[in-house]
């Protein structure tokens, strides 16, 4: 054991430290080629040296670009040609101002070449978009149309649990399936709870289902990109997105803490974009390539004249394309920007966005929780308060319960709804997908429903925020120090 111990410590030691001076080396040398923001750059290098051993490791978990090194190729997912061509097509269109016929969408022409570009977020018509309000509206309306299924259910969601609704949901995807309907369902391995028990039950009954990124040490992963999109497609012709996973909490009922959030059902040709985006996630948690049939895209009846552009963005795309949308939606306002997040934790061009303008004198209100379901997220979100307040903003606190909503209106004819918060791990970790829908009459309706949730909120005041504690103002600074991993 002596002899054993001194070699050890007369090569092993010595090996292990010049190894990890390479891996410094080379770690400090990837990070100046990525050529990130200047001020990441030096936290991760401070990091490296300050912090021995412990700094690497948070670098490997919290410091890769996975944009960059996506974790598949779109080509191999879906025929590039045929997108290609759609988009180029209506990129030609837009710049020509002939794709645009509505005078107040066409305000909105940068949004939607910025998508096209992007994310090849090609710009649908013939749609109608119903909203949804709360868990109760969404799963009454969802549960029908699952029972309806004739050809397929595809299925996308961050949280399925195993109470009251998600195994209403499994045991109608079961009995689908056994019908003969072909059911894929991918959920997120850190978000989900699906017992063995129930995916055994599930794959003998005939639905495909599969995780995406499956974790092995979830206590570690979960501040890794996740999936934390929520879709449905059923036979093609009916979708689902928004912001309500399938879970007992976001049914309202006696004795449970009241939880507001929005949802969309859609009919029409817009169903077809958030196919294509389901089919790309699939391919990779599934590996299975599924042919593009007629079946997967039927041709819609005549619905609406609603227009809409699904927009996708995760560690697969090489642009963060909802950040973007948002960023150019707000600067484009002419009359108004409302925002409902549930974590208001923006990076630097979205929150610049937002101050520029109010500054400008434009409208713009924010509603977000006044009781947190995460504290240090709430902390970190607060830490903005006081410039959001400066420049003009006028911030609401939702009291009634938690606010989830996620959804964003500029001027009169521009909606967004969907799964993106309005923080740094929503634009650039996690897989989301939002709704831009270009409708006047939808924005009515999105701006009715913002009022309804006022009255349920208590205005924040710069005075009052001014003279809270300082123990809160350090808990609040503090926190925004790890707004890039809450």
């Amino acid at each position: 054991m002596e002899w054993l111990q001194a070699h050890f410590d007369q090569y092993m030691w010595p090996a292990l430290v010049v190894l990890y001076y390479i891996l410094i080396v080379f770690a400090v040398g990837k990070i100046l080629l990525e050529n990130k923001n200047p001020l990441k750059t030096h936290s991760y290098l401070l990091l490296l040296v300050l912090v021995p051993i412990l700094g690497l490791v948070i670098y490997m978990f919290f410091g890769q670009d996975y944009r960059r090194n996506k974790f598949y190729s779109r080509k191999m997912a879906i025929d590039d040609t045929i997108v290609e061509n759609l988009v180029n097509t209506q990129l030609d269109l837009a710049y020509q101002h002939e794709l645009i016929k509505d005078p107040k969408v066409l305000e909105k022409v940068n949004v939607i070449r910025l998508l096209l570009g992007s994310d090849r977020a090609f710009l649908t018509r013939n749609n109608r978009v119903t909203m949804l309000i709360n868990g109760e509206e969404k799963f009454k309306h969802m549960l029908q149309d699952l029972k309806g299924a004739e050809n397929h259910i595809h299925l996308e969601y961050y949280i399925f649990e195993e109470d009251e609704i998600g195994c209403q949901v499994a045991e109608v995807l079961m009995q689908k399936a056994r019908e003969g309907v072909q059911v894929r369902f991918v959920y997120d391995d850190v978000g989900s709870k699906v017992s063995r028990g129930l995916m055994q039950r599930l794959k003998e009954a005939g639905v495909m289902a599969f995780s995406i990124m499956p974790v092995y040490f979830p206590k570690l992963s979960k501040a890794n990109y996740r999936d934390h999109r929520k879709i449905v497609v059923i036979d093609g012709k009916v979708g689902y997105v928004g912001g309500i996973n399938i879970a007992d909490r976001y049914v309202n009922k006696a004795g449970r803490k009241y939880w507001r959030d929005t949802h969309l059902k859609m009919e029409g040709n817009a169903v077809h974009a958030l196919q294509i985006a389901f089919l790309l996630n699939w391919f990779y948690a599934s590996n299975e390539s599924v042919e593009f049939k007629k079946e997967l895209f039927p041709q819609p009846k005549l619905l609406g004249k609603q227009c809409v552009q699904i927009a996708g963005s995760g560690p697969d795309s090489d642009w963060a394309s909802i950040m973007q949308a948002f960023f150019m939606a707000i600067t484009s306002a002419q009359k108004r920007v409302w925002i409902t997040t549930p974590y208001f934790i923006p990076n630097d061009p979205v929150l610049t966005a937002i101050k520029t303008a109010s500054l400008s004198g434009i409208d713009v209100q924010i509603i977000f929780p006044y009781k947190p379901d995460s504290r240090m997220v709430h902390y970190a979100s607060m830490s903005y308060m006081k410039e959001v307040l400066e420049s003009g903003v006028k911030v609401h606190l939702y009291t009634k319960g938690f606010i989830h909503a996620k959804t964003l209106l500029v001027d009169d004819v521009l909606s967004s709804v969907g799964t993106a918060n309005m923080d740094f791990r929503s634009f650039d970790q996690n897989y989301e997908i939002n709704a831009m829908i270009y409708d006047s009459g939808f924005a009515e309706e999105l701006a009715g429903q913002f009022m309804k949730d006022m009255e349920h909120c208590v205005p924040l005041q710069l005075n009052r925020w001014q003279q809270r504690p300082i123990r809160k103002r350090l808990l609040e600074s503090s926190a925004r120090l790890l707004a890039p991993i809450l």
